[in-house]
């Protein structure tokens, strides 16, 4: 690993944080990493211990990016954008704008674009991310970006009514906007919206160990029991890039005797900062949510998210993420059923499924059942192939029951009478037992495999050696491409075992009722 320095641009970032009354703790150290022909990258550090409830930066609201803050905010609402639309706008215009923009000493920081998917190739999209969850969406992704810009982008350079450097808003470029706007931006308030926070967005990621949040006073704070289920809305998840991140040049060299002597926040040169941070609603934080030691990377998370989105909104994968999951569309199920079964019979089956109130889950216009880390598929998907296989007559009766029944509310109690009221959201796993038979067994067997088959003619095998040759820093996209596609694979092996096991239990079960008979 190459020495740490400090860096012209790192330094001019510096100048420009104080000049904007940016503060950080001095406990924080910002490295500049820099390695032959790889990408460049910052890091947080720590020069002493920190501990949970510690603020460790401010930041004024007037010196983020945004829509309102940016000198072609007349420009943005005049056109009617807003969203990230009318954010790539501001972004590219100041950066049109060069040593002139207020922004330039955190712009020069910053890439020119992330390495997200959307920014590779149609050839590279196709190559390494065939059949994984991004393989679909990125070309709709593309598809759509490049719409935008056609449509609203391009009318604003031919537009005379606004003097915009048309090197600076081509489609590259807004490509290159939106990518740095999905990896970094943060939603501030509902005055400002998204926007890019200096110094916040330079922390890297860790999926489920974070040591610190971003936060905004907003003028409508949500309840601490919803603080979990709405992250962006109190304490905003953050939404950097793994490569960048940030450090402090004053204490590169410092010993351990200087630090009990380092001053909680730095104020030097930042007289515009408030006094009290902490009432300040025009201020935004960051407050350390566990003790980091001495020496220590300070990590964010960008959310409890699998590998998929992961690659897709910030351009890197993690191995063994606890969140992975795989998704097995609709359509497939339906097709499965089809090849087995005439179209009515299939269509016939999926409305009695959807009259007892069960759906997939829904994603733009795409339909789908999610297999957990673990192998598990979500009970929706068993109660789909258990009313597709019924035989014809229990088939009738359960259909004659639906239709005269009630209110049915996702109730198990018709598909399996004798078992009481069942909630779908609380199906215990002697009930889910009953829907694994034999034939249920098998038919999530056939689905495993028709879903692996999508990822082409190389075998797990083939793709886990490949992962292993691969260098994640001279071979990024391939190296995170092929780790989703091994983590996705994974997933679906073990749903294969896990419909091998239940099978295995159900055996057992049917044995020792007929020891007990005996």
């Amino acid at each position: 690993m190459a020495a740490a320095t400090t860096t012209r641009r790192l330094r001019a970032f510096k100048r420009w944080m104080r000049s904007q009354g940016i503060d950080h703790s001095d406990a924080l150290r910002l490295i500049d990493h820099h390695r032959a022909n790889q990408q460049q990258g910052i890091s947080v550090m720590t020069v002493c211990e920190l501990h949970e409830g510690d603020l460790v930066a401010t930041i004024p609201k007037a010196s983020c990016l945004t829509i309102k803050t940016s000198r072609a905010r007349p420009v943005i609402e005049s056109a009617g954008l807003e969203g990230y639309l009318g954010l790539s706008v501001a972004l590219m215009y100041e950066k049109s704008l060069g040593q002139s923009s207020p922004w330039f000493g955190y712009l020069q920081l910053l890439p020119e674009s992330e390495p997200i998917p959307l920014n590779w190739t149609l050839e590279e999209v196709e190559s390494l991310l065939s059949g994984t969850e991004l393989h679909k969406i990125l070309k709709e992704d593309m598809s759509l970006v490049y719409e935008d810009w056609k449509e609203c982008i391009l009318p604003l350079l031919a537009s005379d009514s606004f003097e915009l450097n048309p090197d600076f808003f081509g489609v590259e470029q807004y490509f290159a906007a939106k990518s740095l706007i999905a990896s970094r931006s943060f939603e501030i308030d509902d005055y400002h919206g998204f926007g890019m926070v200096p110094l916040a967005d330079l922390f890297n990621h860790k999926t489920g160990a974070e040591d610190v949040h971003f936060t905004s006073i907003s003028s409508h704070l949500i309840p601490e029991s919803d603080e979990e289920d709405n992250l962006k809305n109190d304490v905003y998840e953050y939404v950097g890039n793994t490569e960048d991140n940030l450090v402090s040049e004053e204490y590169e060299n410092s010993g351990s005797g200087e630090q009990s002597t380092l001053n909680f926040l730095s104020t030097e040169g930042s007289s515009s900062v408030p006094s009290a941070f902490g009432d300040d609603p025009a201020v935004l934080e960051m407050i350390m949510v566990k003790d980091v030691k001495s020496g220590t990377e300070v990590f964010n998370t960008y959310g409890y998210v699998g590998n998929a989105a992961l690659l897709h909104r910030y351009g890197f994968t993690e191995a063994n993420n606890p969140y992975d999951i795989v998704n097995i569309d609709l359509e497939l199920v339906v097709q499965w059923s089809s090849s087995l079964f005439s179209g009515r019979h299939s269509r016939m089956r999926l409305s009695l499924w959807r009259r007892l109130d069960y759906g997939g889950c829904v994603s733009q216009n795409s339909e789908y059942f999610e297999i957990l880390l673990n192998g598990e598929p979500q009970v929706e998907l068993l109660i789909l192939l258990y009313i597709m296989l019924l035989p014809e007559e229990p088939y009738r009766q359960l259909d004659l029951t639906v239709s005269t029944a009630g209110s049915l509310n996702k109730s198990l109690s018709l598909i399996l009478p004798g078992h009481g009221n069942i909630e779908t959201e609380e199906v215990p796993e002697t009930i889910k037992d009953l829907l694994l038979t034999k034939s249920v067994r098998k038919a999530l067997l056939t689905i495993a495999n028709i879903r692996d088959s999508f990822y082409g003619s190389n075998s797990f095998e083939d793709d886990i050696e490949a992962l292993k040759r691969s260098c994640p820093l001279r071979e990024r996209k391939l190296y995170h491409s092929l780790m989703l596609r091994t983590s996705e694979r994974r997933i679906l092996q073990k749903l294969q075992a896990y419909a091998a096991a239940a099978g295995a239990q159900l055996s057992g079960a049917v044995v020792r009722k007929k020891l007990k008979r005996t």
